[in-house]
C-alpha cells in the first residue's frame, strides 16, 4: 500500500485536522508515515499546504515529487487548482466547491469548479453545505474527509476510529458532529464517483 496525499486550503479550514485523523488511522494500521511541515500562512486566511505520505514500506522523503500525488485533498476550490501540477495522471482529486474568498481579486468561481470537473477522476462537493445541513458549519472538512476516504484505502472503521481519538478529548457531541459529516462526504462520494 503506498498513497501520496496533498492536502491543500487555508489556515482556519481544519487540514491539521484531516492530516492527523488519515495519520492516526494509519499509525493504528501498522502503516509507515511521513507529513512535510504545512507550508504557506498557517493563520487564518493564509493559504496552508501539506503533503502526507503513506506506505506499507519504509518511506525516503517526506515531499511527493510533481505528477506523483495520488490525491488531492482540497477544503478549498481554488487551493486544489495551485496543486494540480502535483496529481499523477491516474489521481484524484476530491474538492469543495464553496470558496473561502480571501484575496480581492479571487478568480471567478464558475471558472475554478469547470477546470476541477475537467479532471478525470474529482469528487467536487459543496462540503460546506453538507455541513450546515447536520448542524455542524465547522465540519466541512470532515465532509471533506468523508469523501475522500474511498480514495485512502484506509478501512473506514480505522478512520472514524481515529475522528473518535482525535475529537474525543472535546466529548461525544462533537466526536458525533464530526462522525456525522464525515459519513454525509462518505455517501456523496460513493453517490458520484
Amino acid at each position: 500500500m503506498k498513497k501520496d496525499i496533498i492536502l491543500a486550503g487555508v489556515g482556519g479550514q481544519g487540514i491539521l485536522s484531516i492530516a492527523a485523523t488519515i495519520g492516526t488511522a494509519a499509525i493504528d494500521l501498522d502503516l509507515q508515515l511521513k507529513q512535510a511541515e504545512v507550508h504557506g500562512m498557517s493563520q487564518r486566511g493564509g493559504d496552508v499546504q501539506s503533503h502526507l505520505r503513506l506506505s506499507s514500506n519504509p518511506i525516503a522523503s517526506d515531499l511527493i515529487p510533481q505528477g506523483k500525488a495520488d490525491l488531492i485533498i482540497s477544503i478549498e476550490p481554488m487551493e486544489s487548482l495551485r496543486y494540480l501540477p502535483m496529481l499523477s495522471k491516474d489521481g484524484w482529486i476530491i474538492a469543495n466547491t464553496q470558496p473561502f474568498i480571501n484575496i480581492p481579486n479571487y478568480p471567478d468561481l464558475e471558472q475554478i469548479i469547470e477546470k476541477i470537473k475537467s479532471i478525470p477522476n474529482h469528487i467536487a462537493i459543496n462540503a460546506d453545505e453538507i455541513a450546515k445541513e447536520i448542524g455542524s458549519e465547522r465540519s466541512a472538512n470532515m465532509v471533506i474527509l468523508g469523501a475522500s476516504a474511498p480514495f485512502l484505502d484506509i478501512e473506514i472503521g480505522s478512520l472514524e476510529k481515529a475522528i473518535q481519538t482525535i475529537f474525543g478529548s472535546k466529548g461525544e457531541d462533537v466526536v458525533a458532529l464530526n462522525l456525522k459529516a464525515f459519513r454525509a462526504g462518505l455517501n456523496f462520494s460513493l453517490s458520484n464517483k
